[in-house]
């Protein structure tokens, strides 16, 4: 039996999902499917130059898991810039941050404002 998955934590989930080059048509191979986890990734490590240990901490997986995270995220990023793909962000398994957690928001968080929550693939909130 396979070991069931541990949830990730973030922050939230982005306004806009799908990202693309312009005056192009997008065929249903040309879009690049990135998880809410992945974006969140990139988001603390990129964005806010956290090290890949105080991102793990902050989502409650190991280091290896982002790590690996990191890799597949940036591939696909390159994936749908390079070969003129959108990327759309959806799925995954993480659940947001709750309570005390909120602390770690990326200050642009709708969510500080009673934004409704969204929710990633088989995600127990609900």
């Amino acid at each position: 039996m396979a070991r069931p998955r541990k949830w990730r934590r973030v922050c939230c989930i982005p306004e806009n999902n799908l990202f693309g080059p312009l005056g192009v048509d997008i065929n249903e191979s040309d879009i690049v499917i990135m998880t809410v986890d992945e974006y969140e990734v990139i988001r603390l490590i990129d964005l806010e130059g956290l090290m890949q240990e105080e991102c793990a901490q902050r989502m409650g997986v190991a280091r290896t898991t982002i790590q690996r995270i990191y890799g597949e995220a940036r591939q696909k990023i390159a994936d749908s810039l390079v070969n003129d793909k959108a990327l759309k962000i959806e799925g995954g398994d993480y659940k947001l941050y709750e309570g005390e957690e909120l602390q770690y928001g990326c200050g642009r968080c709708r969510r500080s404002y009673g934004y409704q929550r969204g929710l990633g693939r088989n995600n127990p909130q609900k």
